[in-house]
């Protein structure tokens, strides 16, 4: 996989992934990083890529004519124009979903905006994907383009020691992950779950399985409804809900009396 990322700061994205588990899948060629510096494409003698907004208001707007070279340069290095992804707060949210649909890619564009943002004719003419972190603003894209480069990085073979991990982290199934432990075996008079140390494979499995499920329904219930349940699993989300609600209902009581 090959990600290449159009920006005004090209040190502040190689100097991000160039460490753990992304530095070292670059090191060993898994993956590729490649940080197009935008101003290089400036036909201003002072390398100027903003310009004040027609119409007014505060801010400067990032020019259509670098951003637009910078992209078809790399087009041409490449033989082909590769999807480009523009991280804003008016795209769609990211999420483990999306990631595993971009991680099919061969090569991935990220455009990082920054001040007031970016002409808009630019997007027009190379955008084809507008992908938003979250509801909030940020300064510029590298952020969130660093964000969605390790996410989507963990989906590629080779990048993760252990394969498995990828299939079983949180959002797996729509489900957060279980609780981890490790030594010792107890910490502050905290001990470990037993079945964990029982060597049970198969229990342990369930208790894993029913951990995410109780996770998901306390943090996120909202993605139990595509979550993939067995008949025993949904039996098992019953019954915690209607824990859930008996453990309300006590304490309406308990305020009431």
């Amino acid at each position: 996989m090959n990600f290449h990322i159009l920006t005004l700061f090209p040190e502040m994205v190689i100097g991000g992934l160039g460490v753990s588990i992304t530095g070292r899948a670059m090191e060993k060629g898994v993956i590729t990083v490649n940080a197009v510096n935008i101003r290089d494409y400036s036909k201003d003698k002072h390398r100027h890529v903003d310009d004040a907004p027609y119409g007014g208001g505060a801010g400067m707007v990032m020019q259509p004519g670098p951003v637009v070279d910078a992209y078809e340069d790399l087009c041409g290095r490449l033989l082909k124009r590769p999807r480009v992804i523009y991280m804003t707060p008016q795209g769609k949210v990211f999420n483990q979903k999306i990631a595993q649909e971009l991680a099919k890619e061969e090569d991935l564009v990220f455009l990082c905006g920054h001040y007031e943002g970016i002409d808009e004719r630019a997007l027009e003419l190379i955008c084809t994907d507008f992908l938003s972190v979250g509801d909030y603003v940020l300064t510029g894209g590298e952020l969130p383009a660093m964000v969605m480069i390790d996410c989507i990085s963990r989906l590629i073979p080779g990048v993760l020691n252990n394969e498995v991990s990828a299939e079983v982290e949180s959002f797996h199934d729509n489900l957060l992950e279980y609780p981890q432990y490790t030594r010792p075996e107890i910490y502050r008079e905290m001990p470990v779950p037993p079945v964990l140390l029982s060597g049970h494979h198969k229990n342990i499995q369930e208790w894993r399985r029913q951990q995410s499920i109780r996770r998901t329904l306390e943090r996120r219930p909202d993605l139990l409804e595509g979550a993939e349940l067995s008949r025993k699993e949904e039996e098992y989300l019953e019954g915690l809900r209607r824990e859930s609600q008996e453990s309300e209902e006590m304490s309406e009581c308990k305020e009431d009396e």
